[in-house]
């Protein structure tokens, strides 16, 4: 049984205590929580120029300059950590949850190609979300740029056992796809854990949908700034308002100190008036050598 999120602990709470699928544009209908029994691209999912504004004076605003350039000299970087600008992408939700739609960054280049070291790495395609590959080692590199291809396998992921949820065995042969073309001579994938958290919530039947959306936003750029976190997907709630998200990182310590931020604190303030339950586990996510194999352990310390 999964514990009970406890609000008030900030040493141990998981790192996003807001886990919605948060609508675009008009406010959440009856609709637009039913199970997605398709996982295809919802059409009224809008652009996120519809989202609400966030805080122009928030300091994360203030980030380099160089997260929304390009550069087409592939020199300029390793072949493992440049990838297709992200504006090839689209930014609605939808396409990047159900569909996987960040796997257009590993198209491959041409030499006039815009290329960036800027990783699509949640359902937030803005550059202020945008997982840097150049702060991560090789490994954690590649996994992060396969993990792209991450979506669900079956439209009861909310409730259904997580490893038949998602679709680990496409992200390892996308994983051994990229190892092999890494380096002139490849790279032999050794094996790697990852700390993985599990969330799966029930939203409360009337709650303030612009809110949902600015603390999920804002708590993960505070956790995209921190670092470590290669994977970050939401689904949609079901009928019955349940949901399943989860966050991929490099190891618990960047975890912990990802969910440390003013905007976490906020959310976990706000958690028993956003929902009627939440529960979070955690495990190690290990690959094995090769990349042949994925298994999900107790984590321990």
């Amino acid at each position: 049984m999964a514990p009970t999120l406890e609000f008030d602990d900030a040493d141990t709470l998981p790192v996003f205590d807001i886990k919605t699928p948060i609508k675009q544009a008009p406010p959440i209908t009856s609709s637009d929580i039913s199970i997605h029994t398709d996982l295809l691209t919802d059409s009224s999912i809008q652009d996120s120029d519809t989202h609400p504004a966030l805080d122009p004076d928030d300091d994360f605003i203030n980030t380099d300059t160089d997260i929304t350039n390009t550069t087409t000299n592939t020199n300029l970087l390793p072949s493992p950590y440049h990838v297709l600008h992200h504006s090839a992408a689209p930014t609605a939700f939808d396409p990047l949850r159900f569909d996987a739609a960040a796997s257009i960054q590993l198209t491959p280049s041409t030499p006039s190609t815009p290329l960036s070291p800027y990783l699509i790495s949640s359902p937030y395609n803005h550059p202020l979300h945008l997982l840097d590959l150049r702060t991560l080692d090789l490994q954690c590199a590649l996994f992060a740029r396969a993990l792209t291809t991450l979506r669900p396998t079956r439209p009861d992921y909310a409730t259904a056992p997580y490893g038949a949820s998602l679709n680990f065995h496409d992200v390892l042969a996308t994983l051994r796809r990229l190892c092999a073309d890494a380096t002139p001579a490849g790279h032999v994938w050794t094996t790697q854990a990852f700390y993985l958290v599990v969330f799966r919530s029930r939203l409360r039947e009337v709650v303030d949908e612009d809110f949902l959306y600015e603390v999920d936003a804002m708590s993960h750029r505070e956790a995209t700034r921190s670092g470590g976190l290669l994977k970050y997907w939401f689904g949609k709630p079901d009928a019955e308002r349940r949901n399943l998200a989860t966050c991929l990182w490099r190891n618990r310590e960047d975890a912990r100190l990802g969910g440390r931020g003013p905007w976490h604190a906020k959310a976990r303030r706000a958690g028993r008036d956003l929902y009627e339950m939440i529960e979070f586990e955690t495990y190690s996510f290990v690959v094995g050598d090769g990349a042949e194999e994925w298994r999900i352990e107790e984590y321990q310390d």
